[in-house]
């Protein structure tokens, strides 16, 4: 996967007059069906990835850094051409690492990034190839957050992080991208502090009506499980179906349930009015379905705009943009 990060299944070309349906899966072929089901057969002899203490995700966290030593993605330059920084910025006094990838040239946006990993593992880094293909292909500067993890810190934390790495990013204190437009990118868990960062940004609409669009990714937006996520058995690939409510509980181990659906712990049931036009992704055996269904209905009443398309990727789960963009071949902004 590289410059194709952002795009299509190769048929499909979408223009900005069309529209998905949003009764209607995403299109895939035949043969893409078919290997995405193969696949499928190989995920299922695999083990699903559960929370149940923080060791495992510890071990998880230092097998992910350890792979990444040697990455060609290393700050300063690589094979791919980019210059990537790490730094720590600041707002309120709440510093945070973030990882930029700049364009060869001016950019034209910038991308907020926010990786996934059920809040407990993962880092900015992990997205640099997808980010350095949406780089290439839409001549973007790309800005990832590097939350701290649940592993150490209450899930409020990692929230925090993110809010005040996008104070940085649309404030003042930015000046190197100041004016331009931004889009906001979240995963999984990390669709879920995308739209708990939004909605924590209604706060500064001076900063959030810079924002002109959001992509979430099969995110979770109600922390006490949507019915899909209630319903899923243990045939569920990739994630351990029925120990996904008990793994959300954990995040908030002193909380009712009523308390968990509070906003923006739960994006769901926040106030989405006036908040940018979003795109969502969601595979349709994917537990965390009727999380990004519901919150799709309700974005596109209330939203700027009020649009909120989403596509259902046929037999598809996670990681979903990897997918996509692999079967790209050329992105457009």
């Amino acid at each position: 996967m590289g410059a194709s990060a952002l795009s299509a299944p190769a048929h499909v070309s979408l223009t900005r007059e069309q529209k998905l349906d949003k009764k209607q899966p995403w299109p895939c072929s035949e043969q893409e069906l078919s290997e995405v089901r193969r696949f499928n057969k190989t995920l299922a002899r695999m083990p699903r990835f559960q929370i149940r203490n923080r060791v495992t995700p510890r071990l998880i966290q230092a097998l992910l850094r350890a792979a990444q030593i040697g990455s060609a993605f290393k700050p300063g330059g690589g094979g791919h051409g980019l210059q990537i920084e790490k730094r720590t910025v600041s707002t309120d006094n709440v510093p945070v690492p973030v990882r930029i990838i700049r364009p060869k040239g001016k950019p034209r946006g910038v991308v907020f990034d926010i990786h996934g990993g059920g809040w407990v593992i993962g880092n900015a880094q992990m997205n640099d190839e997808l980010n350095v293909g949406m780089v290439n292909a839409c001549n973007v500067a790309v800005v990832s957050v590097d939350y701290r993890l649940a592993v150490t810190t209450p899930i409020e934390g990692l929230m925090e992080d993110c809010f005040s790495a996008a104070c940085w990013l649309l404030g003042k204190d930015c000046e190197e991208f100041t004016g331009l437009p931004v889009i906001v990118v979240g995963e999984s868990a990390g669709g879920h502090l995308a739209a708990a960062t939004l909605l924590k940004l209604k706060s500064r609409p001076d900063l959030l009506e810079r924002i002109v669009g959001t992509v979430l990714y099969y995110g979770v937006y109600d922390l006490t499980g949507t019915k899909s996520v209630r319903t899923a058995g243990p045939e569920t690939l990739v994630l351990d179906g029925p120990g996904m409510v008990g793994a959300m509980r954990l995040l908030t181990p002193d909380r009712s349930d009523d308390k968990r659906r509070e906003p923006p712990l739960s994006p769901l049931y926040g106030d989405l009015t006036d908040l940018p036009p979003a795109l969502m992704f969601v595979g349709e055996i994917d537990p965390l379905l009727d999380d990004t269904l519901q919150m799709a209905e309700r974005w596109g009443r209330l939203g700027r705009g009020r649009n909120a398309p989403h596509a259902r990727v046929a037999a598809w789960l996670h990681p979903l943009p990897d997918y996509l963009g692999a079967q790209g071949s050329g992105a457009q902004p």
